[in-house]
């Protein structure tokens, strides 16, 4: 899995960076799933190598702007380009009002299935390989971070050693691999759980919405593999970003810290940072939480 960062801005665009995109992308074949979509997503689309056609899901944290005024332009285009494949969209109660408002009143439509469902906390999706849960966040107002999580990988059937037993190959074989029982026709129960290696743990990725401090924010980043979370303001400046229901960056890696998150990437920063000052951001988080990285436009990471 890797992501890509088509926008790292909060609230307004910048010469530096655009506001909110996150892409995640599932395989080598590039099914990718989109956490939220600012201004101009499909702009940046442009520019890097992920393709619209293989847009699967859409999951917007909350419907503040940043986070989904590019919706209606990625939807149209995607139409316009002729892309049948289905895509579903995911959000706070509002979300279906506005695609569909947007739509309706622009006299756009799209050329293949949409499905917009509108989420509360909870279970979200889960396809038996990758399942998503969304949390609630502490922002002004209703919106949600986002875990995804990978199924544990069963081990590998030992071949061989059924081979050994006298354990004919059959049909048989995809119900020892799924650790299940099989009776064979010379009576013999074979367990397959004794025949498997042992699991891979699945990877666990947090994306955080728009946020001041929660204690939600512990248990939706316990123990991942990759936590991105929203670095708006400096530390000097943790009353101006609590009060507009944001974090610093000492916060968002004290939650890294305490949630024990393998890595950090900090992003959203506020249009007031350019590049001079992105070391000084960074080194902030560093000082609590040295696996710490800052997004940037179209910078991917490996999950």
């Amino acid at each position: 899995m890797q992501l890509t960062f088509l926008g790292t801005g909060a609230g307004a665009p910048s010469l530096q960076r655009n506001v909110t995109a996150i892409a995640l992308t599932r395989s080598h074949r590039g099914e990718t799933w989109l956490f939220d979509c600012g201004e101009a997503t499909q702009h940046q689309y442009m520019r890097c190598r992920l393709k619209p056609g293989k847009l699967e899901k859409i999951f917007i944290t909350h419907l503040h702007g940043d986070h989904i005024f590019g919706l209606p332009g990625l939807l149209t285009s995607r139409s316009m380009a002729g892309i049948l494949e289905p895509l579903t969209i995911y959000g706070p109660k509002g979300i279906k009002a506005f695609v569909e408002n947007a739509l309706a009143l622009s006299g756009s439509f799209t050329t293949f299935p949409l499905t917009i469902t509108e989420i509360e906390a909870g279970l979200v999706y889960d396809d038996g390989a990758l399942k998503v849960t969304a949390w609630p966040m502490n922002h002004v107002v209703e919106c949600y971070g986002y875990r995804v999580e990978e199924h544990d990988k069963p081990g590998f059937l030992d071949a061989p050693r059924l081979k050994a037993e006298g354990v004919p190959r059959g049909p048989w074989y995809q119900q020892l691999k799924r650790g299940e029982q099989v009776t064979l026709e010379d009576g013999r129960v074979i367990n397959g759980a004794d025949y498997l290696g042992p699991a891979t743990k699945g990877k666990a990725i947090a994306i955080f919405g728009d946020t001041a401090p929660t204690d939600a924010a512990f248990a939706l980043a316990a123990n991942v593999d990759l936590m991105v979370h929203e670095t708006t303001l400096e530390a000097a400046m943790m009353e101006k970003a609590n009060g507009r229901g944001h974090s610093t960056t000492l916060q968002a890696a004290r939650v890294a810290l305490q949630a024990g998150a393998k890595r950090l990437i900090a992003t959203h920063f506020s249009s007031r940072y350019g590049g001079q000052d992105m070391a000084r951001l960074l080194a902030e988080c560093q000082s609590v939480f040295p696996n710490t990285e800052l997004a940037r436009d179209f910078a991917v990471f490996e999950v």
